[in-house]
């Protein structure tokens, strides 16, 4: 095996236990008795897959990357990943995949549980944030942190946007078509954001540069001679995808990653920009349901701003807007959770 360091790496990692689970001829690495990693052994007891735990959507960037990355062998396929063990990935990559299967584990448990498997009898030492010198810090998540523009409630309500930097492409046509203009521009985006996200793991320097969870999908919708969305004519449907970008990164930094993605992928990524937008003024709401029972809650929206005084204000350079909490690809349309907003000005 290429990596001979795994085993003392994953013990040396607080609140570790390992076994050997006969039956499959895995050797686990647990903490709280759950897996965050297993090297699976061949009949000749030698190692075949290094098994481990990422956010879907990295996961995925990493397979697209790295041909020695694999979906989980024997495992939920959306959350666990395979690696060849006599591969080419870099081994301070491995050891970063091996850290956030950790630390992805580890913050499944309740706080009390994370204490106990740390080693800590006291939350004294978790004011900060963190659970104990074991423990990295975890990704910055955009959700969480500004959860009134990611987590709104499922009652209408007026908020304030301040202007944000994305990876923007443009299209039209409609989403749903195969091979459509929409299905396109998401992996181009994503594309681009996972390797300003690994930007460390080639070399190159981002100033102020944190760990962060990659922002949801986004998109601008609108239709020519339109005011607001008509949904029975999808074929209409002029959009602009995008996914945000934290602020430490720069026209150079995004240059930077369009250049690293045309070589390393072989594509064209000149459809994708670095897009400033200031959207202001807005009415939101968080949407239970399929994209096609949106104008219930889009009626609820609008019937909220009236009665508080608002206009709608959807232009051409105000958009109705969506962002994207569930994965389409893998949740039933009954619970898909959509943020749906729209501009707004005092009437």
């Amino acid at each position: 095996m290429k990596y001979p360091w795994i085993d003392e790496y994953l013990q040396n990692k607080p609140g570790v236990t390992k076994d050997l689970q006969k039956d499959w001829n895995w050797i686990r690495y647990q903490i709280g008795g759950k897996m965050f990693a297993a090297v699976c052994l061949d009949k000749d007891n030698q190692p075949y897959y290094i098994t481990l735990k990422l956010e879907p959507s990295e996961g995925d960037f990493l397979r697209a990357q790295y041909p020695d990355i694999v979906p989980g062998y024997y495992m939920n396929k959306v959350h666990w990943n395979s690696v060849k063990p006599d591969g080419e990935l870099p081994d301070e990559l491995l050891k970063d995949l091996l850290d956030k299967s950790w630390q992805l584990v580890l913050h499944g448990f309740s706080r009390k549980k994370q204490l106990e498997i740390l080693g800590e009898t006291s939350p004294a030492n978790t004011s900060s944030g963190t659970l104990a010198a074991g423990a990295k810090k975890k990704s910055f998540d955009y959700k969480k942190e500004y959860k009134e523009f990611y987590l709104p409630k499922t009652k209408p309500s007026i908020v304030e946007i301040p202007p944000m930097n994305y990876i923007a492409v443009r299209g039209k046509g409609d989403p749903n078509a195969e091979n459509s203009e929409y299905k396109s521009s998401i992996g181009l985006l994503y594309a681009i954001a996972f390797t300003i996200k690994m930007s460390r793991k080639t070399g190159h320097t981002i100033e102020g540069f944190f760990d962060y969870v990659v922002p949801p999908l986004e998109g601008f919708w609108w239709q020519e001679h339109t005011k607001g969305i008509d949904y029975s004519r999808k074929d209409t449907f002029q959009f602009i995808s995008l996914i945000r970008l934290p602020d430490f990164v720069t026209k150079d930094d995004f240059d930077w990653a369009i250049q690293t993605a045309s070589v390393k992928k072989n594509m064209d990524f000149s459809k994708v920009e670095f897009m400033t937008y200031n959207e202001g003024l807005c009415v939101q709401c968080m949407h239970i349901g399929s994209y096609d029972s949106e104008p219930d809650t889009v009626s609820q929206m609008h019937a909220y701003m009236t009665a508080h005084g608002y206009a709608l204000d959807i232009t051409d350079e105000r958009y109705h807007h969506e962002i994207y909490l569930s994965d389409a690809r893998k949740v039933s349309p009954e619970k898909l959770k959509t943020v749906i907003r729209h501009p707004v000005k005092p009437r």
